[in-house]
């Protein structure tokens, strides 16, 4: 099985016009079931015409109702991605999944503060986020498809590229992944670590789960806590950011240690305290699966 997405999702691109948006889409599409998959397009300008086929609606509203779709993937620059994301929450997705990097904190704030009043169901993935595959059935996204397969092993990131080099350990493993999220690393965001280690420990296809912090905030810490509490299947962590110094900021917007807080070290003690098995060598995180297994 898998998690938020599946061979019979249909998906909306949203900046589908956009040179980013078109190779994703396209890439996605050649992906497995993929070519299925994404069935519409966004441009308020455009409506009427396609991409490769893909039709092109003026709406997210428009194209939901013409083609039944329940995830959008943005990739709209990021002066308009805000915006974007909340017209996919006023179109009722269940799903939207922002790809963007470099939204304006202050934006992304607004809008989280317009999902909270308004009481919505949608869930956020992103934004600066790759987005998230099932392998061997979809992926949305800008993860390279090739170094995933289908298993049992869920896979949970702030990090895309330690994502991907998690995905390629237990990938050579021979033990595959049913379905590998990354959450981004903005300090303004949607799912948590905590929320996507639910899901899994809820899915009957996810036996495992490696789970991928940094530095910066408590996210990873009240994830730990609930997995001590509530977890039923054993989690492999590792965090980024073991040498950075205070008050620098690191790769993503929020990777920054305030205060003594949101250290690498802080982070991995509470990890291990809590029973998940930890490794401060981002090459063991395989074989440190393959241990608990």
């Amino acid at each position: 099985m898998s998690i938020l997405i599946d061979r019979n999702t249909k998906v909306i691109t949203q900046g589908i016009t956009g040179k980013t948006g078109q190779y994703h889409t396209r890439m996605c599409r050649e992906y497995a079931n993929g070519k299925a998959a994404f069935v519409a397009g966004v441009h308020p300008k455009k409506a009427g015409e396609d991409f490769e086929g893909i039709p092109i609606f003026a709406s997210v509203r428009d194209a939901r109702a013409a083609t039944g779709a329940t995830v959008s993937v943005i990739y709209v620059p990021p002066a308009g991605a805000a915006e974007a994301i909340w017209e996919a929450v006023q179109a009722e997705l269940e799903l939207v999944i922002c790809i963007t990097e470099g939204i304006p904190v202050r934006d992304m704030v607004v809008v989280r503060d317009r999902m909270r009043k308004a009481g919505s169901k949608t869930l956020l993935l992103g934004p600066n986020c790759p987005g998230l595959i099932t392998p061997e059935e979809i992926k949305i996204g800008i993860m390279p498809g090739h170094i995933h397969r289908k298993g049992r092993i869920g896979v949970v990131s702030r990090s895309g590229t330690l994502t991907y080099e998690a995905v390629a350990q237990v990938t050579a493993l021979g033990l595959g992944q049913s379905s590998a999220v990354g959450i981004g690393g903005d300090p303004v965001n949607g799912l948590k670590h905590i929320d996507v280690l639910r899901l899994f420990n809820d899915d009957p296809g996810t036996d495992a789960v490696v789970m991928i912090g940094e530095i910066g905030g408590t996210d990873e810490e009240e994830a730990a806590h609930w997995v001590k509490g509530n977890m039923k299947k054993p989690v492999v962590g590792f965090i980024a950011g073991v040498t950075a110094p205070p008050g620098k900021r690191m790769g993503h917007a929020g990777a920054i240690i305030s205060g003594g807080k949101g250290t690498a070290q802080e982070k991995l003690a509470v990890m291990d305290a809590c029973g998940i098995k930890v490794t401060r060598d981002p090459s063991e995180m395989g074989s440190l699966l393959k241990t608990v297994l």
